[in-house]
């Protein structure tokens, strides 16, 4: 372990150059969502703003045909939510990530009852093998044949507990329907196995990668895993630092970590972004009297965007007939010249976001 302290700026610094928001990423797409492990994709619009971002000529075809060649893959991941990841990561990583998913029989409720597994899973399994279904369309089967236990709750149990993915719709303006995408079983869309090695250190090493430097517990608020501490400490290369309270943060040897004076551009982030979600402490991102204000009671996360790589205030897009309208909402007040780049790349974005638009504008409030 060093003594050497990172200041909040420097980690924040340091972020922001593996999450590819310091300088767009010219090596594509797919390069891009395997050094963030994956776009968080609750909704499947985000993260096409999310690549915009971080990707240099980014088109929206890009991931339309990354997700229509299997080579990026929608399915639930990490913390136990949708992401879009690289079709590698998900046969790496899909079963190391079990655990987390088996967490779903531990709910309060009807799904704690007497389950016979044994039975449920290979219904399931039957069924998605059949045809690709939605949950809903689980729901009725799985019900039949399990009467005592809500239809709900017994196709959550198989979305989480068989290694399945969302099956991409030709036509659909983000690769899949909004409320009701059809799930299959992981193996029968891609045409191989899975590892079924369990790999949580390598795992980690990417959350570095992409996250670090980094605690122990900001490892398993990313991940989900538990036991995340032992298994950093037991990975010898890694080199340690402190943060300003004192707490030891593991990263890779020759990671990025640039000085805290670089400047840091205004970006503009979509709802559910890793970037806000993936630390146990995210003061390096997020002031401390800001963070309630960015999730919803039922667990919706804002779109935001950043000034000097802090989190400085939300936005939404609003359709005015012909005309596309950005409406930021700051969290404090900005400089001009922060609002000035605040509306030149809001503009921008709603270029990307909104091609059919005949005009586009930007309104601050209270401004």
């Amino acid at each position: 372990m060093t003594d050497e302290v990172l200041s909040r700026r420097r980690l924040n610094r340091a972020l922001l150059a593996r999450q590819l928001l310091l300088e767009r990423s010219t090596d594509g797409p797919l390069a891009a969502i395997e050094q963030l492990v994956g776009l968080q994709g609750q909704a499947p619009a985000p993260p096409f703003v999310g690549l915009w971002s971080r990707v240099a000529d980014f088109r929206h075809q890009d991931l339309i045909d990354l997700l229509a060649q299997r080579r990026v893959i929608r399915a639930t991941m990490m913390r136990g939510t949708i992401h879009h990841v690289s079709r590698a990561d998900f046969v790496r990583f899909r079963l190391t990530l079990q655990p987390v998913l088996d967490r779903v029989l531990q709910t309060p409720g009807p799904r704690r009852a007497a389950l016979d597994l044994d039975g449920l899973l290979p219904l399931a399994r039957t069924l998605l093998t059949a045809e690709p279904r939605t949950v809903t369309d689980l729901r009725e089967p799985l019900h039949a044949a399990y009467p005592e236990v809500p239809g709900n709750d017994l196709a959550m149990i198989a979305r989480m507990l068989l290694p399945l993915a969302m099956l991409p719709e030709p036509g659909q303006r983000f690769g899949f329907p909004g409320n009701a995408p059809r799930l299959v079983l992981a193996e029968q869309l891609l045409g191989e196995p899975l590892d079924r090695e369990p790999a949580p250190g390598a795992l980690l090493r990417r959350y570095l990668a992409a996250f670090g430097p980094a605690t122990a517990a900001d490892a398993a608020k990313w991940s989900g895993l538990g036991g995340t501490r032992p298994l950093l400490e037991a990975m010898g290369d890694l080199v340690r630092f402190r943060d300003e309270q004192g707490r030891v943060l593991f990263d890779l040897p020759g990671a990025p970590r640039p000085p805290e004076e670089v400047p840091a551009p205004v970006r503009f982030l979509p709802r559910f972004d890793n970037l806000v979600l993936s630390h146990a402490d995210p003061s390096r991102v997020i002031a401390a009297e800001h963070r309630r204000g960015l999730v919803t009671k039922n667990g919706i996360v804002a779109a935001t965007f950043t000034w000097d790589g802090v989190v400085a205030g939300t936005w939404d897009v609003e359709r005015r007939r012909d005309a596309a309208v950005l409406l930021v909402r700051p969290l404090r007040r900005l400089p001009q010249r922060a609002l000035a780049s605040v509306r030149a790349e809001g503009r921008r974005l709603l270029r990307f976001a909104e091609p059919d638009a005949g005009s586009v504008a930007v309104e601050v409030a209270g401004r």
